[in-house]
């Protein structure tokens, strides 16, 4: 099982000089992936949980497949309905390029209605339009030449060069818990990637609901991949309600073991929790992500990689 990191590209501390050192800590660490967030308009109602200035993940993305070196980049995740798929199949083929085979595709629906509103995009539809988005994007990534009809777009002999290094594509990450999400990620994806969860909800509702709606599409199972929170404290948490990467070491560790033991490809760790501090001193998340490598990741090195 590997392990990531969620970048906090957003917040009154963030600067390049700020982007530069997360991309220090993470690789001197040892971890395999640095991955961004997304937003575009930061909406009332986006600013609440994710203050502004907010580094857009595409550009972002750019700068760190040349500032990175071995390790994967991605998002986690592109809001897939605030762009043209055929601009974010282009953008990631290129991301691709550039990393030298690197990126990997995380996409989920959103939830930030006033976003949508600037956007001017329908929020009843963003499920429907994902799932015609991942729909071209697969096409755009495998034919030289595509055309397309459908609901939301609708074009003609649009060349889709340069490919992607990987083969067929990059990975696609589709987020979420909801039952539509998982569906998604049967009929899209190549890993679900849930974020908040459980491990216990993940063994008993996610795990089964995934296989269950793979054995159904005749599909292969997805990989899962989700994203946890990162916060460590002095004394246990009470195990109801806990999620998974929070409370003392011991806790943590014990999650990274029952996620292994579920088979988790990858587990992203997020050190921006609900308290925000993180946004504004981005030395609390290096601190976390030191403590992690010192105190659970070199521990468990030989299971955990």
């Amino acid at each position: 099982m590997k392990i990531g990191v969620n970048l906090v590209n957003f917040g009154p501390a963030i600067d390049v000089r700020v982007l530069e050192q997360w991309v220090n800590v993470v690789q001197s660490l040892g971890f395999h992936q640095i991955m961004t967030s997304d937003h575009i308009a930061i909406t009332p109602d986006v600013a609440v949980r994710f203050p502004a200035p907010f580094y857009e993940p595409l550009t972002t993305l750019g700068w760190l497949a040349h500032a990175t070196k071995e390790i994967s980049i991605g998002a986690s995740v592109i809001i897939l309905p605030y762009r043209s798929p055929l601009e974010t199949a282009r953008a990631f083929a290129g991301l691709d390029q550039l990393s030298g085979g690197r990126c990997i595709l995380g996409v989920g629906v959103g939830w930030a209605r006033e976003e949508y509103a600037a956007l001017g995009i329908p929020f009843k539809e963003r499920g429907r339009i994902t799932d015609e988005y991942l729909t071209v994007i697969y096409k755009h990534w495998t034919e030289e030449i595509s055309s397309y009809k459908g609901r939301f777009l609708s074009y003609k002999h649009v060349n889709t060069g340069p490919k992607p290094i990987q083969r067929p594509h990059p990975p696609i990450w589709v987020g979420g818990a909801s039952n539509a999400a998982i569906l998604r990620a049967v009929r899209y994806g190549n890993a679900w990637h849930p974020f908040k969860v459980t491990t216990k909800e993940l063994k008993t509702k996610g795990l089964p609901l995934l296989q269950s709606f793979a054995k159904r599409e005749k599909k292969p199972t997805p990989d899962i991949c989700p994203r946890i929170y990162l916060r460590f404290t002095d004394t246990d948490l009470p195990e109801n309600g806990r999620v998974a990467g929070e409370g003392t070491i011991a806790q943590v560790h014990h999650d990274l073991t029952q996620l292994e033991e579920m088979g988790c490809k990858i587990v992203t760790l997020d050190t921006y929790t609900e308290d925000g501090e993180a946004a504004r001193n981005p030395a609390i998340s290096w601190q976390r992500l030191q403590t992690f490598s010192e105190k659970i990741y070199d521990l468990s090195r030989r299971t955990v990689r």
